[in-house]
């Protein structure tokens, strides 16, 4: 058994169950609404049991695609076989889970799975032979009689993927089928997709989430209704020709500036610099010519930096680059603050009605970056929360500082939402006290509200309202002076892309359109405290790297930010987090800390056979300690000195080939579900 020591790990394998028949096959596919075309003569093939990746962002022609591979639509131009048919003669053996909600919420679980097989005319046995097997796969079987509409997000893309299996289908057809459900569901619901898999079944799959679409076997990047780039995730990082070095400094924002000047004049082997967090993410071309470069400008800028490692380069590095490569990465406009190009601001210092706050609002006119000061913008001393008998939220401690980025994270149901509206005055704690912006009392009022931005889970503009109309609503709200109005919503507008469209509806903007006007709405007055509520779910990669570039803008100037996600590649960006479990905060730190803290080790297995590998293992770890990643196995263990010979010696066993093992660093994802399961252990 050779060990490859590798950054990207060994060569993709597919398993027993793929082959090359190719039972989609795609050429010149276009399709164009009057005008517009959205699907500009796409080429891709997809074989048997194969997972195959279809990424990109909001309006790159995904949905189309997904809408006439699955027959409802038909194409303008170009050939599509589904099994050696049209789409629509091969519709009965396609299963396909749309990007909206599909279920019937007033229907329990069964009478939704009883719908959808009486749709295909299912006989009765083979119903209930089908129903028990994938409710048992989906470890929904307890829950059969629940209506759909009370389910948890994870546990409703459950159900749809159970109705959309049901008859059986060859092809699977999922548009984003995990927006919006936790990390630990989304794992749950990705083993799976392997398992269904590894069966037989096709699986296609668009995603906003590249750390998710690395699990897949093949991946096609698109962009404006073309497909740029197909390959296995290592032929995708090879293509790239780049690596990724994590910088660690006390001094992030001087640092990322000092490289950023020199990645803008080419002077070093640097193309890329981003802050994550408590670190910069730096892309580099040659490691050790850029690693001198980076000691020799750090030395002379006076910069002390504490460690700089090599890591493989991700997905998303391959997608940002791909796009800014071809000029399409859009422009990035700093928000237009109070006392930037307006000479008329005297006036505005009780904008806020609260004029004893000056000091409080010196910290949101700065400039320039700041460090996180000391003091505390949000803080909770023994926080709790009861409905009737149900404790949502237990004993919080929190203090989150201005300039400071603090992520609340946790599976669906464990009291992050509960926390957030408690924090903002928007529901009265059970008991337990709260500080908001140096106030203790009164945190429903008018004064206190002016000082802080919020942008909820659900999407609270108004539907039947333009977009333009909804700005302005927002302005009058948050007492945005008359003479800054046009600026703050033309940003806006600029921000999200929308110029030229203010006057649309809000209710017809995709998802991830609304969450960006949504931002736009929560910050144009400049809040000193934001409370943002899963803002990128369902937004695309370029959206969501827009997204925390003005969020880290907002942090440096001096807010404080407090944000919940279930995307934990993007909760790197923040300075510290939290890890929510039953209502209890049960870790706290930087993502550094947490992921260093994490107990054992996390192995990399690149097998023959992974879905087979996992099956066997699961018999001898606990489940969550197991995971596909598309040809290889990630496993979690806590005695690795005397568990690796017997994972060994069980893989053997089976007449599984090994081709390496290797040692991994613990993703945020990895160390989340970890402290989840670990928790959930011991309070069982």
């Amino acid at each position: 058994m050779n060990t490859i020591a590798s950054a990207t790990g060994g060569n993709n394998l597919l398993t027993h169950s793929h082959n090359s028949t190719k039972v989609i096959q795609v050429e010149g596919l276009c399709k164009r609404y009057g005008k517009l075309v959205a699907v500009k003569g796409i080429d891709f093939a997809v074989r048997r049991g194969e997972i195959f990746g279809l990424i990109g962002p909001d309006g790159a022609g995904k949905t189309t695609t997904f809408h006439i591979l699955g027959g409802v639509m038909e194409a303008s131009a170009g050939t599509i076989q589904i099994l050696g048919k049209a789409p629509r003669d091969a519709r009965l053996a396609i299963g396909y889970l749309t990007q909206q909600f599909s279920l019937y919420p007033d229907l329990s679980i069964d009478e939704n799975l009883r719908y959808s097989a009486g749709l295909r005319e299912m006989p009765e046995q083979l119903f209930w032979q089908r129903r028990s097997q994938y409710l048992r796969l989906m470890d929904l079987e307890k829950f059969s009689d629940r209506l759909a509409g009370r389910l948890s997000g994870g546990m409703k893309q459950k159900l749809a993927l159970c109705c959309a299996l049901i008859s059986q289908p060859e092809i699977l057809l999922l548009d984003e089928p995990t927006t919006g459900v936790d990390p630990v569901s989304r794992r749950e619901f990705w083993d799976i997709l392997a398992a269904v898999a590894s069966h037989g079944v096709t699986v296609v799959v668009a995603t906003p989430y590249l750390d998710e679409a690395e699990r897949c076997d093949r991946i096609a990047l698109m962009y404006e209704g073309q497909i740029q780039q197909i390959g296995t995730l290592a032929e995708l990082r090879a293509s790239l020709g780049l690596q990724r070095l994590e910088l660690r400094t006390n001094q992030l924002e001087v640092t990322e500036s000092v490289l950023q000047v020199a990645t803008n004049r080419k002077q070093t082997s640097i193309v890329d610099v981003q802050t994550f967090g408590d670190r910069l993410d730096v892309l580099v071309k040659d490691p050790a010519v850029a690693l001198a470069a980076i000691e020799e400008i750090c030395d002379r800028q006076h910069l002390e930096l504490n460690s700089i490692q090599i890591g493989a380069a991700t997905l998303e590095n391959v997608f940002v680059n791909r796009l800014r490569a071809s000029g399409n990465e859009p422009e990035f406009i700093p928000f237009p603050r109070k006392g930037t190009g307006d000479k008329g601001d005297k006036g505005d210092k009780g904008d806020k009605g609260d004029k004893g706050d000056k000091g409080d609002k010196k910290i949101l006119n700065l400039q320039y970056p700041i460090s996180i000061t000391q003091s505390i913008a949000i803080g909770a001393d023994k926080l709790r929360k009861v409905f009737g008998n149900f404790q949502a939220v237990k004993n919080i401690d929190l203090e989150i500082r201005y300039g400071e980025i603090y992520g609340l994270l946790g599976a669906n149901g464990a009291g992050k939402t509960t926390t957030i509206k408690m924090l903002c005055g928007l529901i009265a704690p059970t008991s337990g006290k709260i500080s908001l912006a140096g106030q203790t009392r009164n945190l429903r009022s008018s004064a206190v509200r002016q000082r802080i931005g919020y942008m909820s889970q659900k999407f609270t503009l108004y539907d039947d309202l333009t977009i333009i109309q909804n700005l302005e609503f927002y302005c009058g709200v948050y007492s945005v002076p008359t003479r800054l109005r046009r600026r703050k919503i033309d940003w806006v507008l600029a921000t999200c892309g929308l110029v030229g469209k203010e006057n649309l509806l809000t209710g017809q903007l995709p998802g991830g359109w609304k969450q960006r006007v949504a931002f736009g709405a929560s910050v144009m007055h400049e809040p000193e405290i934001l409370f943002l509520d899963e803002p990128t779910s369902g937004v695309d990669p370029l959206a969501r790297r827009q997204f925390w570039r003005l969020i880290n803008e907002f942090a440096r100037s001096g807010t404080a930010v407090l944000v919940t996600t279930h995307y934990l590649e993007e909760a790197e960006q923040c300075n510290r987090m939290g890890f929510m479990v039953a209502g209890e905060v049960v870790a706290q730190g930087s993502p550094s800390e947490i992921k260093a803290a994490q107990p054992g080790q996390l192995l990399e297995i690149v097998i023959d056979n992974t879905q087979v590998a996992a099956n066997l293992l699961k018999n001898h770890l606990a489940a969550w300690r197991v995971s596909i990643f598309g040809d290889r196995l990630h496993v979690v263990l806590d005695r690795p000195d005397g568990e690796i010979p017997q994972i060994q010696s069980v893989l053997q066993a089976a007449d599984l080939n090994i081709h390496s093992v290797r040692v991994i660093p613990f993703s945020l994802e990895d160390a989340f579900i970890g402290i989840v399961q670990r928790a959930q252990e011991g309070a069982g």
